[in-house]
């Protein structure tokens, strides 16, 4: 597919992952509309064409679409907490599977042949029975978040090979990078700077395959560009397992505090306890993950300074 001159929709483009995605379709000289809750203030214009606050689901998007016909749609806006998924699941089923259902909806009726991308999670696996995990392991789920990322995706196919909407989804594996003020990374840097001997969810030896949003945003564009969009999903990892303890000892190192943080024992209801993507999909399609745990940490710890103590 040629990229110039071609437009993308990147809803929830105000967000954590929005954000680079815009930015990295933009240096790719695409022409990115984006869509948020947020007010324009709040919005990072400069990665954008044009934006739109809008509320999803809304009557005006098809007006939009019609407006823009965009060649490819990054679906990127939803509820993105396992916690708040397991007190409030009706929010997250709305918010997730609710929205989803609307947009695709909205874009059979107004740019069916947009190329549509919903960002789902490595949540879907729950407990993986081996690792790494690939894309044909069967989902279990252990969250109302990983049901209903799993519900969006099943809605995809749906809207794939019912009504020929050329889909994709792509399942998440643990994001990280400056900006992001919540999960496993920003909770464990702003402890250990703010408290220096803390007490960390966990016992330590839960792992995850840690991925940088500048990566996702590259892998978002390979499947936007190169995937055979019938309804397929593709993992975006790293390949590498890291347990939350050997995240620890390379924020300490990182940081050059010298500490020792307490596990609690405890982990959260929902929360799966291993993680390890096989990549091997994506890696056909021509991508592969460029910034390493050890940068990625080194550029977050910069952030994580100037976020919490200004320098």
């Amino acid at each position: 597919m040629v990229t110039q001159s071609r437009s993308v929709l990147v809803t929830g483009a105000a967000g954590f992952i929005g954000r680079y995605v815009s930015r990295y379709f933009l240096r790719q000289g695409w022409t990115v509309i984006g869509i948020d809750t947020s007010s324009v203030k709040h919005a990072s214009l400069l990665n954008l064409s044009a934006y739109y606050q809008i509320h999803l689901p809304d009557m005006a998007l098809g007006d939009l679409l019609q407006k823009h016909s965009p060649q490819v749609c990054i679906h990127c806006a939803g509820s993105a907490s396992v916690n708040l998924s397991v007190t409030d699941p009706a929010k997250d089923f709305y918010a997730n599977t609710g929205v989803t259902f609307e947009l695709l909806n909205t874009l059979r009726l107004n740019a069916p042949d947009c190329r549509f991308i919903f960002l789902s999670s490595a949540a879907v696996y729950g407990n993986p029975q081996s690792l790494p995990v690939s894309e044909s392991h069967s989902p279990l789920p252990v969250s109302p978040y990983g049901f209903h990322k799993w519900q969006c995706e099943q809605l995809c196919l749906e809207f794939t090979n019912v009504y020929g909407l050329p889909t994709a989804s792509a399942r998440i594996f643990s994001a990280y990078g400056p900006g992001l003020r919540r999960q496993v990374v920003w909770d464990i840097f702003q402890k250990i700077i703010t408290q220096r001997s803390p007490t960390l969810q966990g016992t330590g030896r839960e792992s995850r395959d840690f991925i940088h949003a500048i990566d996702i945003a590259a892998a978002l564009f390979v499947i936007a560009t190169t995937g055979s969009m019938q309804g397929e999903v593709y993992n975006i990892g790293s390949g590498r397992e890291v347990t939350i303890a050997e995240l620890v000892s390379l924020v300490l190192d990182t940081l050059c505090y010298d500490c020792n943080p307490e596990f609690d024992g405890v982990v959260p209801t929902g929360v799966p306890l291993y993680w390890k993507a096989d990549t091997t999909k994506l890696s056909t399609l021509g991508f592969d993950p460029t910034v390493s745990l050890e940068q990625g940490i080194s550029s977050f710890a910069s952030w994580c300074r100037a976020e919490l103590v200004g320098v």
